[in-house]
């Protein structure tokens, strides 16, 4: 799942993006708001997706909507916080690697430590609710609720970034997202016991600390440095933050490994929280960011076909509602400002 630090690099590349096309200048992939660390040459980006770029993004929104199924696969034989300690622990590992290769600042006194350590705790709140929580309630559901998160950044941002407003849209999109979980939350209120709801709720929990920890690195130095180290210290500090939960709530830890397990864990550690960070940020320093973050309402649509074909949960009217919802309210708040170009200003009467 790509976190925060991408979420946070998103929102300084899209401003970028638009402040170029005000002032008639190509988008390029810039260092200004998020800053990589260091110079790097200009590249001119795309304005138009290609066929190329949108079969990448389909596969990593079906990957990240896999996610949820794989972790409720792994829980049965590990469990939940000691498995998302292992995921942290191992994409820890490569991150670090990542960066040596590339020979990037890890170590440098850049004044982020204590706030890489804010958000490297609040992405831990994240994830223990997010593994915890799927013991509760099915995988469909768990990733609808997971992905209102870009509703909770929309409201953060408004009141910790300076410069940041809500548009009419966007609005309308937070109004369809919530009308989306109550929808959901109304299905689990009418079932026989608690225990789905509990597991609802945690996740909703979860896209709160997940909105909470991109508005905190957007607002503070984290979203000054490389966005891989910002990462780097979410990943390390939950590697440590999780494993000391499973142990303070005695957690039997791991009953079994099968070739079944060891491959998601694979999945988890290489392919989702490494190679599908790598493969986002190629993206979007050569396409325009806000035309990317709109292709991931079909994040929650793979989420909730996967849940279904793979563990048999059930389709009921209401999750397709609800997924309706969210994922219309998802577009509206990632949906592209159409900003009239320099031709088309030359045109009108001053």
């Amino acid at each position: 799942m790509k976190r925060s630090a991408l979420a946070a690099h998103v929102m300084a590349a899209a401003r970028y993006d638009k402040k170029n096309r005000q002032a008639g200048e190509p988008a390029a992939c810039h260092n200004e708001g998020n800053s990589m660390g260091k110079d790097y040459a200009v590249i001119r980006r795309q304005e138009h997706l290609g066929l190329s770029a949108m079969a990448l993004l389909v596969i990593l929104c079906a990957s990240w909507g896999l996610q949820q199924v794989v972790i409720k696969v792994v829980n049965v034989e590990i469990s939940p916080l000691l498995q998302a300690a292992i995921r942290s622990l191992g994409a820890t590992v490569l991150i670090w690697l990542w960066m040596v290769a590339r020979r990037e600042p890890i170590l440098d006194r850049d004044g982020t430590l204590w706030w890489g350590i804010a958000a490297g705790l609040l992405f831990s709140g994240e994830f223990l609710l997010i593994y915890w929580g799927l013991e509760f309630t099915n995988a469909s559901r768990a990733v609808i609720y997971l992905y209102t998160s870009p509703f909770v950044v929309a409201i953060g941002a408004q009141i910790f970034i300076p410069g940041e407003h809500l548009r009419t849209s966007q609005i309308i999109g937070l109004c369809c997202a919530f009308a989306g979980i109550l929808v959901a939350f109304g299905e689990s209120l009418q079932l026989p016991t608690r225990r789905m709801l509990i597991g609802d709720a945690m996740l909703v929990g979860a896209a709160v600390f997940w909105g909470a920890t991109t508005v905190l690195v957007k607002a503070g130095p984290l979203a000054r440095i490389q966005p891989a180290k910002t990462l780097l210290y979410q990943l390390a500090v939950s590697a440590v933050v999780l494993q000391l939960g499973s142990m303070a709530l005695g957690e039997p830890g791991i009953r079994e490994i099968t070739p079944t397990i060891i491959g998601c864990l694979v999945y988890q550690i290489v392919w989702i929280a490494f190679i599908t960070y790598l493969v986002w940020f190629w993206l979007i320093s050569r396409y325009p960011v806000a035309r990317l973050a709109s292709f991931t309402f079909l994040t929650p649509l793979f989420g909730v076909i996967a849940g279904s074909l793979f563990l048999k949960e059930p389709l009921t009217h209401a999750l397709i509602t609800a997924l309706l919802l969210v994922g219309a309210g998802i577009f509206l708040v990632n949906r592209p400002v159409r900003v009239p170009s320099l031709a088309q200003e030359s045109t009108r009467s001053p």
